[in-house]
């Protein structure tokens, strides 16, 4: 199966064949783009040109596979944890269209909404129900991305959002975890429940607010401002801390969003501590990030690496190892049955 996913500014795509219970690394690749995202592409021209990107990108990495698994943007969708009485799941599959009204901000007609029974409890006593994750996207927009990747040649099979893969390819099924995954123009934080994605939240804060911080501060362009924030992140010693002093607001900001996340889910959802913050996406390797993280947040952070899930050759193991934090999402999609 093939994983699609169509960042801000890159698209990752990953090759995977399954055999039994494991799956192994056929093919991948990585590359940049600028212009629009394609939600907010309008015409047929921009759409035909971001295909042949995809195009020549599935022929460089020598992809074998048609049938596409893709995400889209975490900040397009809606999802949203419900509460239902002890009710069968065909009466859960009637009732989520009523119910969503009151959770999402688009009519339901304009919606694709999926659901997944998280928990079902139906034992007598006041905990007595089932909880239900709903997530909802806006058609519109799920077409555009269904569209482009068939201009591409190829079959989309299904669409997902970027955390609900990055759950698959990440978090353990054993314990609860808290996803990070720092992308160019937002941050998205899953709690994961064995497995199960169970509370989602989307920041408009990520990559290009660290950039921008480090351009401003710094009064470097922001191409400079990209590579001193790769290569020195937030290392004291570097550039007598300008770096450091730059980034450790915005730091600052996703470590508290992650305090609160944490906070409402045992609170309102009443779930269970996460045992670890594990961090993805471009900006996660920057130098002395876990450090940071480590302390502002008070648990235990990792980086986390899709590869180590799949079966892979050592060498392009290790050829591949800065790039893992990359490749969550397009795996997960990937991994996808």
């Amino acid at each position: 199966m093939l994983g699609i996913d169509i960042g801000s500014k890159t698209i990752k795509i990953v090759e995977l064949e399954k055999s039994g219970a494991s799956y192994s690394l056929v093919a991948s690749g990585v590359v940049g783009y600028s212009g629009s995202t394609v939600d907010k592409m309008s015409d047929e021209k921009e759409m035909t040109s971001f295909a042949q990107i995809i195009k020549k990108l599935c022929l460089e990495a020598k992809i074998n596979s048609k049938e596409a698994v893709l995400s889209i943007p975490e900040s397009l969708a809606f999802t949203r944890t419900i509460k239902f009485p002890p009710l069968t799941d065909s009466e859960i599959a009637s009732a989520i269209k009523w119910e969503a009204e009151q959770y999402i901000p688009i009519p339901v007609n304009e919606a694709i909404i999926q659901h997944t029974i998280l928990k079902r409890n139906d034992t007598a006593g006041p905990d007595t129900g089932v909880i239900v994750l709903l997530v909802a996207a806006p058609r519109s927009i799920v077409e555009k991305y269904v569209k482009v990747v068939q201009m591409a040649g190829l079959t989309p099979v299904a669409v997902e959002t970027e955390l609900i893969a990055l759950s698959r390819s990440l978090a353990p099924v054993d314990k609860t975890v808290l996803l990070a995954d720092l992308g160019g123009s937002s941050t998205n934080l899953a709690i994961v429940n064995r497995g199960l994605l169970s509370f989602s939240r989307s920041l408009p804060v990520a990559g290009d607010a660290f950039t921008r911080a480090v351009s401003q501060s710094l009064s470097i362009t922001p191409q400079q401002a990209e590579e001193y924030k790769k290569a020195y992140g937030l290392a004291p010693g570097q550039l007598e801390g300008k770096i450091k002093g730059a980034l450790d607001s915005i730091v600052r900001l996703v470590a508290d969003e992650i305090k609160k996340a944490v906070n409402y889910y045992l609170t309102e959802e009443k779930g269970e501590m996460p045992t670890a913050l594990v961090i993805s996406g471009g900006s996660s390797g920057m130098p002395e990030l876990i450090a940071s993280f480590s302390k502002t947040v008070g648990m235990e952070v990792l980086v986390g690496n899709p590869f180590s899930r799949i079966q892979i050759d050592p060498s392009l193991a290790q050829k591949l190892a800065s790039f893992a934090p990359l490749y969550g999402v397009a795996i997960g999609l990937a991994m996808r049955d």
